[in-house]
């Protein structure tokens, strides 16, 4: 967090929720009209657990899982449903457009053992065969699309369920420490 400038995190915002927002205002009163609809949010693991050195990115999701979950509540009443889906680790970019910033900002300063690390476990995650094809993704979202009752959330992709469940039932504690493993 110490290493990113507030308009690079006021971007991961943009992008992540605000970007959302808008095209859902822009899109509700069609929808409204209708009676139905169904919005369906990508949003990551990271809204429901976090990691060292994404202090922003994690933010900008847990804001959008919350965004979401009000949203849902305020649109139920004109038929409207809102579905989050909770990617994993998923085999695209994203480890190589996390890593590359995060080294440049921090791989020399206080944090640089812990983003060095990191570096390497992300690389090897997203670099092997271990991440999820997108098509898992795909099929989640065809599942919410198809569903009569959707459910409210979507979670798919490697380490999501895991990740989310020792966060959830084992607690913050158990949870940094398995994290902070990943990265030793």
């Amino acid at each position: 967090m110490e290493d990113i400038a507030i308009d690079d995190a006021r971007y991961q915002f943009e992008v992540n929720l605000f970007g959302l927002a808008r095209l859902t205002q822009l899109l509700l009163p069609a929808m409204r009209a209708r009676g139905r609809g169904r919005i369906i949010n990508i949003s990551s693991m990271g809204g429901k657990v976090y990691m060292p050195l994404g202090s922003w990115y994690h933010a900008s999701k847990h804001a959008l899982e919350g965004w979401s979950d009000c949203l849902r509540l305020e649109l139920k009443a004109f038929g409207i449903d809102v579905v989050v889906i909770e990617p994993g680790a998923i085999a695209t970019e994203f480890g190589d457009v996390m890593v590359g910033p995060m080294l440049q900002r921090s791989g020399d300063g206080a944090y640089g053992r812990l983003a060095n690390k990191l570096a390497t476990a992300t690389g090897e995650t997203y670099a092997s065969s271990k991440a999820s094809r997108p098509q898992v993704i795909v099929d989640l979202l065809l599942k919410a699309l198809r569903a009569r009752r959707p459910a409210t959330r979507y979670v798919g992709g490697l380490y999501a369920r895991p990740m989310i469940f020792i966060r959830k039932w084992l607690g913050d504690r158990i949870f940094d420490r398995a994290v902070m493993s990943m990265v030793k």
